[in-house]
């Protein structure tokens, strides 16, 4: 296929679960023999949602993607601290849960917004000396972290179900919701992981618009993919809504 006739934009993904950012990046690079494909923001295998694959000329504006806010729906489990501070790692901690009002579930997120630092997780691909932080947690070994100074602009409690909390929350990039998770339960006393995971929007792209996985399956060519993907244009139109 000639240079002009690759796609050159934005592919906008409904991340399923068990699947990691770079299989969703490589199965589209092979599918449609494609030489430039990356993502603006991982998404951990356990988490759903829209994932941003740019295109062609359009990986040149991976990092303003990347830069924009972002906003998840997820679930709170208290009562259970895990190693990865999520539903894939192993229990390290339980505690009885209380009745938790309301008004004291709120309070504990509350501590949680505007600007304030986070320190990043072991189970994470920061790395140190080179080397990913997951990679030495599976050596059972702990490094220290430099706290990072992440910004939540809105948070929500949706539904109460001890032990579980469901929640939205509109945050910056580079924040992790699973560490969000860890502290909001040891302000509550019991502890508490991240149990789900949905990206609903980055920037002003929404998850709505994002082609489901079974639906990207089906395409067979570069065509069908062209009617799925944003042009440069398009991109800078949406980024400045």
């Amino acid at each position: 296929m000639t240079p002009d006739l690759l796609p050159d934009g934005l592919l906008m993904v409904d991340k399923p679960g068990g699947m990691t950012s770079h299989d969703v990046v490589d199965f589209v690079r092979k599918r449609f023999r494609l030489k430039k494909v990356g993502h603006c923001g991982t998404l951990d295998p356990m988490a759903t949602g829209l994932l941003m694959l740019v295109l062609g000329k359009a990986t040149k504006v991976q990092d303003l993607l990347m830069a924009e806010d972002k906003e998840y729906r997820g679930t709170l489990h208290l009562g259970v601290s895990t190693d990865s501070q999520d539903a894939e790692g192993q229990p390290i901690e339980t505690k009885p849960v209380p009745e938790f009002s309301r008004e004291a579930l709120a309070a504990a997120f509350a501590k949680y917004q505007g600007d304030f630092y986070q320190t990043p997780p072991m189970v994470s691909a920061l790395k140190k000396d080179g080397v990913p932080l997951y990679k030495l947690a599976r050596q059972g070994k702990v490094v220290e972290r430099e706290p990072r100074l992440v910004t939540v602009y809105r948070h929500t409690i949706l539904e109460i179900s001890l032990p579980r909390v469901e929640f939205e929350i509109r945050c910056s990039k580079g924040f992790y919701v699973r560490t969000y998770c860890h502290d909001i339960g040891i302000e509550l006393g019991c502890g508490g992981h991240l149990a789900a995971l949905c990206r609903t929007r980055s920037g002003n792209f929404l998850l709505e618009r994002a082609i489901g996985w079974e639906a990207l399956n089906r395409l067979e060519s570069v065509e069908e993919l062209r009617t799925h993907v944003l042009t440069l244009p398009e991109i800078s139109r949406i980024r400045r809504q």
